[in-house]
């Protein structure tokens, strides 16, 4: 995305890699559909008999396909999804009253597109792959990629792009600051203090007193007045904007170890319990993940047509709330949301014990699956404002040059977050598994304690959110601006 010297055009950040990128994304997804249609079937003589089916193991070609196919998916997912959001808040004018009202409720239309189609793919694919073909729903898929790529590429010639003229890289911008007040160290603090003092006109109060290290790079020391420069105010607070993303980064890492789990242990809960609806008819565990799109959808309505209008009348905000505001009441509510999943964990051991199946790790135990709803609804309702805070608060709160970035610090909170749900997990795991103890995760669910992980995250959770309430009251907005043409 960037390059040494000039930011280039922003067609070329935008509209030449990201048709290349999603280009890839079709690319990758047309591998796996030949993958699934055309390639001859495993050599016979490789495959196993079980006692209720043929197990075949693929040929290597087939590996490096499919394998290569996934890879090249996700290197343009990562490519594409930063950029294309990036993009479309950049068509919004922020210094227009009008416009920054629509700004707002871009984030809040674009995550609501997002979970109905995730809903759709749940619900309608998941059924054509495993009842019609593998090939055909990997071909609908990149149909639709092809699809969406060619109505992106249709109003080229209408988007509104940044207009930056000749503006310097913005990395090189803020790595100077920090090496300039790296190499200032040894000023005296006096020094750098009656230079700011000077400069109080352009530096408002809070700006000046915060990570006033940085303020060393707004000076040059007489050793180094012929060949060194000093960085400009705005440059200095560029470098202070990012570095105050930091603490917020770091304090949401909590809300989404917690998000991981809706698609690994709540399933596993609801495997054990019973799924029989009308009919007889068992709803596999997994569609209760549909839930979480429902909730988000309902409640974004809710939201952008009810709860930010009545919110501007009292707070003048365009927004309603605040960015840091959104994302903290998601995250209580994904607190909310984890107490709720411990009591109906207690609820089923409890049930188990009672009818005598906790050694029967594969019987139905006769809880309805129904009582996981609630949790699957306030994990919607809680991403509603954190998920679509963060994306908001990650693209606004950047350098403008460095809002597809800024998008890819969001995306990348899920991805450490995911990380370190795997590792608490295995911690977990070989503490209190071994010695004759019965481990939090043991295969019979019957007889581990997923509520005891559950509290554990909630413990930790509320760490996270007094620690995310400190940083949010001491945070400062970038105030920064594009001109749009």
């Amino acid at each position: 995305m960037s390059t040494p010297g000039p930011v280039p055009p922003p067609c070329y950040l935008y509209s030449g890699p990201f048709w290349l990128i999603a280009s890839l994304d079709d690319i990758g997804l047309g591998f796996l559909t030949v993958y699934a249609t055309l390639l001859p079937s495993p050599d016979i003589s490789a495959c196993q008999q079980t006692e209720n089916s043929l197990t075949c193991s693929p040929n290597l070609v087939q590996v490096i396909l499919f394998f290569f196919s996934l890879y090249l998916v996700a290197f343009a997912q990562g490519g594409h999804k930063p950029c294309v959001q990036a993009f479309g808040a950049d068509q919004f004018d922020g210094q227009h009253p009008e416009e920054s009202k629509a700004k707002s409720s871009f984030f809040n239309w674009w995550y609501f597109g997002i979970s109905l189609a995730g809903l759709l793919t749940v619900n309608i694919m998941s059924y054509v792959q495993d009842y019609l073909s593998w090939s055909l729903g990997f071909g609908i898929l990149c149909i639709a990629m092809v699809f969406a790529l060619a109505i992106f590429l249709l109003g080229t010639r209408t988007y509104r792009f940044s207009n930056r003229g000749d503006e310097e890289n913005p990395f090189v911008r803020i790595g100077r600051v920090f090496i300039t007040a790296i190499r200032n160290w040894h000023v005296n603090s006096s020094e750098i203090a009656d230079y700011v003092e000077e400069t109080h006109g352009l530096l408002s109060h809070h700006n000046s007193t915060q990570l006033r290290f940085l303020n060393r790079a707004l000076i040059v020391p007489n050793s180094l007045k012929e060949d060194g420069r000093a960085c400009s105010i705005n440059e200095v607070e560029e470098a202070k904007a990012v570095l105050r993303l930091v603490p917020i980064w770091v304090t949401c890492l909590g809300y989404a170890i917690v998000f991981s789990q809706s698609s690994t242990f709540f399933i596993k809960q609801g495997v054990t319990m019973d799924r029989s609806i009308a009919g007889g008819f068992k709803i596999p565990a997994a569609s209760l993940q549909s839930l979480i799109g429902l909730g988000i959808m309902i409640s974004l309505l809710i939201y952008d047509c009810i709860l930010i209008p009545t919110a501007r009348k009292f707070t003048g905000n365009p927004s309603g709330i605040t960015m840091l505001q959104r994302i903290g009441f998601g995250m209580l509510l994904s607190i909310i949301s984890m107490v709720v999943a411990a009591l109906v964990e207690g609820k089923r051991l409890k049930t188990a014990q009672e009818y005598g199946l906790v050694d029967m790790p594969k019987a139905t135990i006769p809880l309805s699956i129904w009582w996981l709803v609630p949790q699957y609804i306030l994990f919607g309702v809680a991403d509603t404002f954190t998920m679509v805070g963060l994306q908001e608060f990650f693209y606004d709160q950047v350098p403008s040059g460095l809002r597809s970035i800024g998008l890819s610090l969001y995306l990348s909170i899920f991805g450490i977050g995911y990380f370190l749900s795997s590792f608490l997990i295995s911690a977990i795991e070989k503490l209190t598994s071994g010695y004759g103890k019965q481990s939090w995760f043991d295969n019979n669910l019957n007889k581990a304690h997923l509520e005891y992980f559950y509290w554990l995250l909630v413990v930790l959770s509320v760490v996270g959110l007094a620690a995310f309430l400190f940083s949010a009251r001491t945070y400062i907005y970038n105030k920064g601006n594009t001109t749009l043409v």
